[in-house]
């Protein structure tokens, strides 16, 4: 098989895979829907469909259209974005709708260099959009694009450079065929997310096998190559998990930051500082396991500390200890599950703990 642009070996190849074995029952598929083509989109990044599954019809019900997206309180799609992960999707996915409605009329730009300069939106995700919804013939380049094609071409330049990114990138735009495009697209993208995995590729079962300068050379999983790598941090957390009844004190996040914007738990600089600040109060504190959460670069070590207040307690010392707090509100325990909570809080808001 030729992989020349020119003769569209590699797309006919590629086209004719995606309409016998590619994937055709995905809800965000067979429509030309930009909002719904644009959240789908959104969602699938850092996240495997299976997850976003669960979350792509839910979030449609609560925000049928960008308009009922940009009209939202920004705490109620953080909300439903909840466990997700990855928040600064729903924070540009709300700024980006916002937009849309204000500048656009609420009609999405047709044109994948129109569609790229709205928040959250980047060159590969417009170009999905304008591909899927407007048939325009333009290349895409997300994490399973890179690695199908740098396989395929044998690409084995180092993307942590951006030169030899955007010579993919003109790589990937010749490569776009004329007619088909959207057969194209979603082909490059099924046979990334199926076949050309990161470990064991299926190689034996590719269309674009007997081209494949990767396979060929027999070490596919060296593609694609990108040789700096970010250091990963560390952080410790000491975590107060404050209750009293079937209440619990949360505190939104900053706007910027680590969980911008979600509820949480009051934190401290160390378990010695937390356990001082309620020295004071009635009640025994109970220290829970800690537990690692990983994020893109960063591990967070994560330490709370359950305490229970008394159901009840006279004016003024419920006063005194709520002033004490650190700014927040108390929260029923099922209200503060419908809040945006990162993930590990959810889960212990959720657990036998509470009861």
């Amino acid at each position: 098989m030729s992989l020349n642009a020119a003769d569209g070996g590699l797309a006919a190849a590629l086209v004719q895979w995606q309409r016998q074995h590619g994937r055709h029952d995905l809800p965000w598929q067979g429509t030309r829907d930009p909002y719904r083509v644009w959240l789908s989109e959104i969602m699938l990044q850092q996240t495997q469909v299976g997850t976003v599954l669960a979350y792509y019809a839910r979030f449609l019900a609560r925000f049928p259209s960008v308009a009922a997206l940009a009209a939202a309180p920004l705490d109620d799609v953080l909300a439903g974005w909840s466990g997700l992960g990855y928040y600064s999707r729903a924070r540009n996915l709300h700024r980006c709708a916002q937009v849309v409605v204000a500048q656009h009329g609420g009609v999405f730009p047709g044109d994948a260099a129109a569609l790229a300069t709205l928040p959250g939106i980047g060159r590969s995700t417009a170009a999905a959009v304008a591909a899927f919804c407007f048939g325009q013939r333009c290349a895409i380049l997300d994490g399973n694009v890179k690695r199908v094609l740098t396989r395929v071409l044998g690409f084995d330049a180092d993307l942590a450079e951006a030169r030899h990114e955007q010579a993919l990138w003109a790589l990937a735009e010749r490569l776009v065929p004329e007619r088909d495009v959207a057969a194209y697209t979603q082909g490059l993208m099924d046979l990334g997310a199926t076949l050309c995995a990161r470990r064991q590729p299926s190689c034996d079962a590719c269309p674009l096998a007997p081209g494949c300068v990767a396979r060929a050379q027999g070490r596919p999983e060296d593609y694609p190559v990108k040789v700096r790598r970010l250091k990963r941090g560390q952080r410790h957390h000491h975590l107060l998990w404050l209750r009293q009844g079937e209440k619990v004190w949360l505190v939104q996040r900053p706007a910027s930051g680590v969980w911008a914007g979600l509820w949480t738990f009051p934190e401290f600089d160390d378990a010695a500082e937390l356990q001082a600040f309620g020295s004071a109060w009635p009640g025994r504190p109970l220290a829970v396991p800690p537990i690692k959460h990983v994020l893109t670069h960063l591990d967070l070590w994560l330490s709370p500390m359950v305490w229970d207040l008394p159901g009840s307690l006279d004016r003024l010392a419920q006063s005194a200890i709520d002033s004490a707090l650190p700014e927040g509100r108390w929260w029923p325990v099922d209200q503060a599950l419908a809040l945006g909570l990162p993930a590990p809080i959810r889960r212990w808001l959720g657990s036998a703990l509470v009861a």
